[in-house]
């Protein structure tokens, strides 16, 4: 007897192959469908939201960058603001008492802040400069800086004293306090601070102003230099004879730029154009080159022209 449900269920070869046939067409067809959605997805992206994508990336690519460079001179920036501080502060060479001179003195005087601290520091604590070479010993002098300053230093008397006690003696009238008489004339490039003591108005500040001054400049062409110094030479002007041969000349041409610019007439710049000269031209005659610089006028040449040789 025949079982009618395997009757149902049975398939000839023909018709087995035909099922699995319309079987592989329905994946291929589902397959396609989803391919094919996949691919106009993609499609429908239009070319503005490519560049907009494309600007979006580039935008934090700089920003990044961006954050890179300003981190880069950050670390820097309190150096740099330090050293430009410190090369605002011009160099004055004058006489100075390294133990009365305030921070500023000693800045004007080409120190730097940190070694100005250490000698405020030093005379805080009781330390007292005796003589020029104690200003030596500051830790971080070097021999060029107390070279270029030594001349100018000036020790008070009351401050090379030590403290040791003395037997008061009476002393005799100092001749350095009797005041010249009305007509007496000296030379200026010649008078110590004693003579130029006697004269009346002259005490013991305004001479070592001038004899530092003249020091610095290597004499006196006229009288009214004094005025550089801030004095009266109307008051002056009858005491003080001038000999022009007592003038130091620096020669143009073996000078360095340093040596130069510690002449009271000739600054920096005018150093540097006057080397920067030898070295291109070779030996110098005269001052005339120097006519259309822009770092000299016509007053600058003038005065200089007392200080300066060419031999």
């Amino acid at each position: 007897m025949q079982n009618p449900l395997r009757d149902f269920f049975y398939f000839s070869r023909g018709e087995r192959r035909g099922i699995l046939t319309l079987i592989a067409a329905t994946g291929i067809v589902l397959l396609s469908g989803y391919l094919i959605s996949a691919w106009q997805h993609r499609e429908n992206i239009s070319p503005a939201d490519i560049a907009e994508q494309a600007a979006a990336r580039q935008e934090y690519d700089e920003f990044m960058a961006s954050l890179e460079e300003q981190e880069q001179p950050r670390s820097r920036w309190k150096h740099t603001s330090y050293e430009r501080k410190e090369a605002e502060i011009p160099v004055v060479l004058v006489p100075f008492n390294p133990n009365k001179a305030d921070s500023m003195a000693f800045r004007h005087l080409g120190l730097p802040a940190w070694m100005v601290k250490n000698i405020l520091h030093y005379r805080s604590k009781g330390g007292k400069f005796r003589k020029p070479e104690d200003f030596k010993k500051m830790y971080g002098m070097t021999e060029e800086q107390y070279s270029n300053l030594s001349p100018y230093i000036y020790i008070a008397p009351e401050d090379t004293a030590r403290n040791t006690p003395q037997l008061y003696i009476p002393q005799p009238a100092q001749a350095e306090n009797i005041k010249y008489a009305s007509g007496t004339v000296i030379d200026l490039n010649l008078a110590d601070t004693t003579e130029l003591k006697k004269i009346p108005g002259i005490g013991s500040g305004i001479a070592r102003l001038i004899v530092g001054y003249r020091q610095r400049l290597g004499g006196f062409y006229q009288i009214e230099q004094l005025k550089d110094i801030h004095l009266d030479t109307r008051q002056l002007q009858a005491w003080f004879s001038i000999k022009p041969t007592d003038i130091h000349h620096i020669n143009l041409n073996h000078s360095s730029v340093d040596r130069l610019r510690s002449h009271p007439y000739i600054n920096f710049y005018q150093a540097k154009a006057i080397v920067e000269y030898r070295k291109k031209k070779g030996s110098l005659t005269s001052l005339k080159p120097f006519i259309l610089y822009e770092e000299f006028t016509e007053a600058d040449l003038e005065r200089i022209s007392h200080y300066v040789c060419f031999e």
